[in-house]
């Protein structure tokens, strides 16, 4: 038999074979077509979409034996606030840490160890200078994580606080055999003396002020309403006491002084005026403005 003989088919015959190659080329391409379509989908991660677009994603795969981690490009390194007992992973990545330093964190939290401080977070381990000083301002560490006895020292100084305020409010009153200086110009001093109140050590201090300074502790009865009862608290201290000059002062600088009244300064003017300077007070005592009890008052603070 010759060879052509044994590869000849009908027409018919010829038709079905085509019919049968056509259908088992379509089959091969479809299954080639669906094995290479999964193996592609399985190889993209979702970042891959960022990729096609031509962007960059922040967050990239990595594999290490059977595990799968993250990493985030120092570029892409995100700032925000963050409490490093309470940040999880993700937004350890996002700032830039690398995954075994999340973990680090992680077992350290998990040994119940706490971050106080802002410093305390900084001896991360790998954690670089750089990188510390980029985080420190965004490091918030919540006040539940501070030690339990800071409450206590913090009620400590409120209380102590109140205790100073109100000792500047309200001092401590002398005891019977005790006594403050009378010219000490201190009004908190002033106000350790029972009876003499905020009100009363101001007028003492800037009626002291007036005179030059005082020279008897009577001359608080001076003062309108002053308690008696606490003249007992005062003693005289050595004190410079500022005189007026009879001779030099102004009108004005004479009647400022509350033992020379306008008409006993206008006297005093109208004298030097007329008569030249006055030598000593016994010169005023010829004035029918200055009795003697008002010379005795001014002995102290006037000077010629």
């Amino acid at each position: 038999m010759h060879i052509n003989e044994f590869f000849y088919f009908q027409k018919s015959d010829r038709s079905v074979l085509i019919v049968l190659l056509l259908i088992a080329v379509i089959s091969t391409a479809v299954i080639h077509g669906i094995g290479s379509g999964k193996t592609q989908t399985s190889a993209v991660p979702a970042d891959s979409v960022a990729s096609s677009n031509g962007m960059k994603s922040p967050i990239q795969h990595e594999t290490m034996g059977a595990r799968q981690y993250y990493r985030v490009d120092a570029e892409q390194a995100e700032r925000f606030l963050f409490d490093p007992n309470t940040a999880d992973s993700t937004q350890f990545l996002r700032l830039g840490l690398k995954p075994w330093q999340v973990r680090n964190i992680y077992k350290y939290r998990a040994r119940g160890g706490i971050y106080r401080t802002p410093e305390d977070f900084a001896r991360l381990y790998g954690l670089t200078v750089k990188q510390y000083r980029e985080l420190e301002p965004f490091i918030r560490i919540s006040s539940d994580y501070q030690p339990a006895s800071t409450l206590f020292e913090k009620k400590q100084h409120e209380k102590a606080v109140r205790d100073t305020m109100r000792k500047a409010i309200y001092p401590e009153k002398l005891k019977q055999n005790e006594q403050v200086e009378l010219n000490c110009n201190d009004t908190n001093m002033l106000k350790k003396v029972p009876g003499v109140g905020s009100y009363y050590a101001r007028r003492v201090v800037e009626y002291g002020k007036r005179l030059g300074g005082y020279v008897r502790v009577g001359q608080l009865m001076e003062i309108d309403g002053f308690p008696d009862e606490a003249l007992s608290y005062f003693k005289m201290g050595e004190a410079e006491i500022q005189k007026i000059n009879l001779n030099t002062f102004t009108l004005n600088r004479l009647k400022s002084h509350p033992y020379v009244s306008f008409f006993q300064a206008k006297a005093i003017v109208d004298y030097r005026r007329l008569r030249g300077h006055i030598k000593s007070l016994d010169d005023l005592s010829l004035l029918k403005e200055f009795p003697p009890q008002a010379i005795e008052k001014l002995k102290p603070y006037v000077e010629f």
